[in-house]
């Protein structure tokens, strides 16, 4: 994927109308893929599986620019096909896709600081540097995007979006941007810790 693409509201607009024309089974129909994306990569081994399925939907996303008549086939299909041949991709070492944080700490913003080892420790005060430097309400949005597990996170993500006055697309594409921001300040900060 070029790394300067972004996602927009009227790319991920597109892509539901893909999905259906109608906007409320459209989305239901986004959160099933979703979830059945991330349960076959987990199925497989893969302990990136929610952020594999995010890159699947993009890459989807970004095809669909090309393809103003739609893919051939149904959406299910054609995103299970990306989604295994993107986690060949990552079984190879050739992933494309850069994850928030690695595997190990993929969830150290919400992990108990007293039950981590020394290396989430440094992982966590990374974590928690980078986020300084956002806007409170960039901080908070990001810290609830990625609070919780499976359906709860779901609901919780719906809940963000109306308490922040947001469609659903709308507050994952904010997430998506913030994530593209942090991501460079936690990197280069693991750097540097592995390198002392």
């Amino acid at each position: 994927m070029k790394k300067d693409w972004q996602l927009t509201e009227g790319d991920f607009n597109r892509f539901l109308d893909w999905l259906d024309p109608d906007r409320e089974k459209a989305a239901q129909e986004y959160e099933r893929l979703h979830h059945k994306l991330i349960r076959l990569l987990e199925k497989r081994g893969c302990h990136l599986a929610e952020d594999l399925a995010d890159e699947t939907f993009n890459r989807v996303i970004r095809r669909l620019q090309n393809a103003p008549e739609g893919i051939p086939g149904t959406p299910a299909a054609y995103l299970i096909a990306v989604a295994k041949n993107l986690y060949l991709e990552y079984l190879n070492g050739q992933s494309r896709t850069e994850p928030l944080l690695d595997p190990v700490h993929s969830k150290l913003l919400f992990s108990d600081r007293d039950e981590a080892g020394d290396s989430d420790d440094r992982a966590c005060e990374c974590l928690e540097h980078c986020l300084k430097q956002f806007s409170s309400e960039d901080r908070r949005l990001i810290e609830r995007y990625y609070q919780d597990d499976k359906r709860v996170k779901i609901d919780n993500r719906k809940l963000l979006a109306e308490e922040l006055g947001l469609s659903f697309n709308a507050l994952r594409i904010r997430a998506h941007r913030i994530r593209d921001r942090l991501r460079p300040c936690l990197n280069e900060c693991l750097e540097r810790e592995s390198d002392s």
